[in-house]
């Protein structure tokens, strides 16, 4: 999710998430292989930033898109020198700038061109799992069509949010689709991994939501906002929360704030304080800041009081 699983925040999820409770899969925010390859020098540097990590969070799938294959091709290369375990190709974002450039949702549209962007990736990172996240149509419901000219490319992974693009997150997510896409894959006999995406709301929820329709794992989104323990399955104190939040703006301060605006956090401040009385008005205090200092200040003067 972009400005979301940024690495500030992924760096917190690795810490307090970590191997010895779940085995998880971390994936960056998606990030324009247009521009990791053509943009000059500061523009490609800012980039990269986004796509740092540690060790800690492996492994970890960088999630890039593009309507031009030759692009793909050497972000793909990028990728794998950088060190990562896996590229993702985003087929489902369905943000209007980013299908205005034939990139994520609409790439349903053209499977042609979708089929093309796999292999560019596949020649860009051979030694690398090359997989794509998707939705179930554009329009409909179009599994029956799309799925099988996806898993015909011999993708490691194929992650489906359970909606179509033009339903957002508008309506509840359908994992009875999920449960197709398993089937087709079964009666194609291909050794792709099947991922559900869409509502999943913890961890107990993923495994329901597995053992329901036979996928082999669950994608978690905006269930991890303000909740780094979310895969440690850990229900946090107020205190915990934000003393976290402390830390994730340090983290932010450090790695990302050259290039991202700190507005970027204030997304973060409702998800962590809340559930407590007087969180609303801590968190009109933290919103009327300006930088990560300012906002740390205030947290550690009433970190001892909750």
């Amino acid at each position: 999710m972009e400005d979301v699983t940024d690495a500030a925040f992924r760096a917190l999820i690795s810490k307090y998430s970590n191997a010895a409770h779940a085995s998880y899969v971390s994936f960056t925010e998606f990030t324009s292989a247009d521009g990791l390859v053509l943009a000059p020098e500061k523009g490609q540097l800012s980039l990269r930033k986004k796509l740092i990590f540690t060790d800690a969070e492996r492994p970890i799938v960088a999630q890039l898109f593009s309507a031009y294959p030759e692009r793909m091709e050497r972000a793909a290369a990028l990728v794998a020198e950088m060190g990562f375990d896996g590229l993702d190709i985003n087929m489902g974002c369905p943000d209007r700038a980013i299908e205005k450039g034939l990139c994520g949702a609409a790439m349903i549209k053209n499977p042609a061109l979708a089929k093309e962007m796999i292999r560019a990736a596949k020649r860009g990172a051979p030694n690398l799992p090359i997989s794509v996240k998707t939705r179930i149509g554009y329009a409909t419901n179009e599994i029956p069509t799309w799925v099988p000219t996806l898993l015909e490319e011999g993708i490691a992974n194929l992650t489906i949010h359970a909606r179509t693009r033009n339903e957002m997150s508008e309506v509840p997510a359908r994992w009875e689709h999920v449960a197709e896409a398993v089937a087709i894959r079964n009666s194609m006999g291909v050794a792709t991994r099947i991922t559900g995406n869409g509502d999943v709301k913890d961890i107990n929820d993923a495994r329901a939501k597995i053992e329901a329709t036979g996928c082999d794992g669950a994608m978690l989104g905006r269930a991890i906002y303000g909740n780094p323990w979310l895969f440690a399955e850990h229900i946090p104190t107020p205190h915990e929360r934000v003393q976290a939040l402390i830390e994730h703006l340090g983290l932010f301060d450090e790695l990302l704030s050259e290039i991202v605006s700190f507005s970027t956090m204030k997304k973060h401040f409702k998800a962590y304080i809340s559930g407590w009385d007087d969180a609303k008005d801590l968190r009109v205090r933290l919103m009327e800041t300006s930088s990560c200092a300012e906002a740390q200040k205030i947290l550690s003067d009433i970190l001892s009081s909750i």
